[in-house]
């Protein structure tokens, strides 16, 4: 996959960019460090900008972040409720459990946003939950871009200093994604753990 997008940067430049981040934050298993990190290298062998690959990757990120957002809202908590009722007993689920993690995001999801745009495969999908709960468009739009660029400057910069040795970065990067998708495996198992047992308590 590595050489497709390095090679579709080459051709189309700030909109190959574009394109490709946009499609990352769809469709998480696209790295979006290959792209942004490949971007900085290009920078020093093409007539290209640092700015000018953190604009185009910023924009592509945060569209394909809205499309997310609008997959959010026509989920709505009242599906997901619906969901729960009649399939909610296989992981001891409640819709109360529902309402309290609405609530929650209600109450931290801006700030939920923005950290998690700095969170590899976490940083697509949080914009799913942020519609689900109806967050503001613009709110989360301000919170999206700001963690977004600062996760494009901090690679595309990183990217441009290595040079022809973007590669290694990547390497690392990777360790970086293993680690937390690690981390989240933990919790999830945690997390699944507790509601089994609180509920066992429940009976």
């Amino acid at each position: 996959m590595e050489n497709w997008i390095t090679e579709f940067m080459n051709d189309f430049g700030y909109i190959g960019i574009f394109l490709l981040i946009a499609l990352e934050n769809i469709f998480p298993p696209i790295p979006s460090e290959v792209i942004l990190t490949f971007g900085g290298y290009m920078t020093t062998k093409a007539d290209m900008t640092i700015i000018g690959v953190v604009i185009a990757a910023t924009i592509g990120s945060v569209a394909g972040a809205v499309v997310l957002y609008g997959i959010g809202l026509l989920l709505d908590v009242k599906v997901i409720e619906k969901f729960v009722e009649r399939w909610g007993h296989i992981l001891r689920l409640t819709v109360s459990d529902v309402h309290k993690a609405n609530s929650w995001f209600d109450k931290y999801g801006a700030w939920t946003v923005f950290f998690c745009r700095l969170v590899p495969l976490i940083r697509s999908l949080i914009s799913i939950p942020a519609g689900m709960s109806h967050m503001s468009f613009w709110l989360f739009l301000l919170y999206t871009t700001s963690g977004t660029l600062i996760w494009n400057i901090i690679l595309v910069n990183i990217g441009a200093a290595v040079g022809s040795s973007w590669e290694d970065i990547v390497g690392y990067m990777d360790i970086y994604s293993n680690i937390v998708y690690a981390i989240l495996a933990f919790l999830l198992i945690i997390f699944v753990v507790l509601i089994f047992r609180r509920n066992k308590g429940k009976v």
